[in-house]
């Protein structure tokens, strides 16, 4: 070939295989759902499966083919309406507690959405696009990901509502009966440390900046509470003793009725809970899950211990070094830790509640437009938890990622590690 005519050939973009990975895997949580499962929202809090999959590829459309693809034009313009979250300088919205109205497009049609985006941004990836482009898609991916579970944890708040206590997937009861290793206190030095996102791969605005803080010497729990230390809570009365309670909490359990973890269920003296492999025995060495941050506080005090901090939280699982490798859990349901010395399930069972509220690090700002309003608008009365979940799609976890969750919520699964200090 004469090496006048050869044209360059673009450089594999790194964003594309990332990007085709992401939106299978989201395909893949919906395969089992039919429309209906996919329509139907069980509150306010939660999205329909459909909306979760129309608004993840609206996110692309807004955010990266209108403004980094020459003559892209939005795939149906009502669409921005209807799956637009919370995004005000995008335009208006669908109101969020009304998601489940949206009975049309069908499931089908909003796949056939997704598939006309998809080649949208391939064609856009393979052709060379800018720097600042990729970088939106990359954001747009670990986006999904966090609908991924949200998809998850608010299919598993519907079929919870069903009386037939639907199984997301084919049901797989799991073993129960064992008991969990001995918790044991592991003692953290004090001193100043750093804390946030590092810059070495991918991180959210608001895990940085890195920074120093200062913390004192504490111990932290080498495991999560477990459902057997919640149940002896509940026997001991620990849902109407108010001294455990702060004020707002103590006014949530009673104006809805608290009396245990959410998708516990009592029958003949014996508890089951729901999981997404349907109603399952309690596994009593398994981490309690879906409880708020009010009832994690509770249960620390009335254990003689409190919640971690995040920056206590972060120090120690860097310590741990590199997370091992992260694959999905059949399982479905968190499982008991294993008998081995050192920290166990930072990651992968359930988010771990800190005592931290929300609030930016020193030196944050946010970004200009639209994506400054992914997490910085949402720092007032929400607090963190630390970790990743078995919802947690992997790839998706690391030490400096911080989840929030305003105090009263537990449909995700949210569970708690014991700290003191020293």
């Amino acid at each position: 070939m004469n090496p006048t005519l050869a044209r360059a050939v673009p450089a594999p973009s790194p964003a594309l295989a990332l990007f085709a990975s992401v939106r299978a895997h989201s395909a893949h949580l919906a395969a089992p759902l039919g429309d209906a499962d996919a329509t139907v929202q069980s509150m306010p809090d939660a999205s329909p499966a459909k909306w979760h999959l129309a608004h993840t590829t609206w996110f692309f459309e807004a955010m990266v083919l209108e403004r980094f693809a020459p003559g892209y034009a939005p795939y149906s313009p009502s669409f921005s309406y209807l799956f637009n979250s919370y995004y005000e300088t995008l335009g208006p919205r669908q109101p969020r507690p009304r998601r489940g109205m949206i009975t049309r497009p069908s499931l089908d049609e909003i796949m056939a959405y997704r598939a006309h985006v998809d080649a949208a941004i391939e064609r856009l990836l393979a052709a060379g696009a800018s720097p600042e482009a990729e970088e939106m898609v990359e954001l747009g991916c670990h986006h999904e990901q966090q609908h991924q579970e949200l998809l998850l944890t608010d299919i598993l708040h519907l079929f919870a509502q069903n009386p037939l206590h639907p199984a997301y997937r084919e049901p797989a009861p799991a073993a129960v009966g064992h008991e969990a290793p001995e918790a044991a206190w592991i003692g953290f030095e004090g001193g100043i440390v750093e804390i946030g996102h590092d810059g070495a791969g991918f991180g959210y605005d608001c895990e940085g900046p890195r920074h120093r803080t200062l913390i004192e010497p504490f111990r932290l729990s080498d495991r999560l509470v477990t459902n057997a230390e919640w149940l002896a809570f509940v026997e001991a009365g620990g849902y109407r003793d108010p001294l455990l309670w702060l004020s707002e909490g103590w006014a949530q359990v009673n104006a809805e009725g608290w009396a245990h973890p959410l998708y516990w269920l009592e029958r003949d003296g014996l508890w089951w809970s729901m999981t997404l492999n349907g109603l399952q025995p309690l596994d009593p060495a398994a981490p309690v899950a879906h409880v708020s941050y009010f009832e994690a506080d509770a249960f620390a005090a009335w254990a003689g211990a409190r919640l971690p901090t995040e920056a206590e939280w972060e120090h120690a699982a860097t310590s741990l070094g590199a997370l091992p490798p992260q694959t999905p859990d059949a399982r479905l349901r968190p499982k008991p830790a294993e008998d081995a010395p050192g920290l166990k399930q930072m990651f992968g069972e359930v988010w771990q509640w800190t005592r931290s509220p929300f609030t930016p690090y020193p030196r944050f700002a946010k970004a200009e437009g639209a994506v400054g309003e992914y997490n910085g608008k949402f720092m007032c009365g929400q607090f963190v938890l630390r970790g990743s979940s078995l919802a947690t799609p992997p790839g998706h976890a690391r030490a400096s990622y911080r989840n929030f969750f305003q105090p009263d919520k537990r449909w995700q699964f949210s569970g708690l590690r014991l700290a003191e200090d020293a």
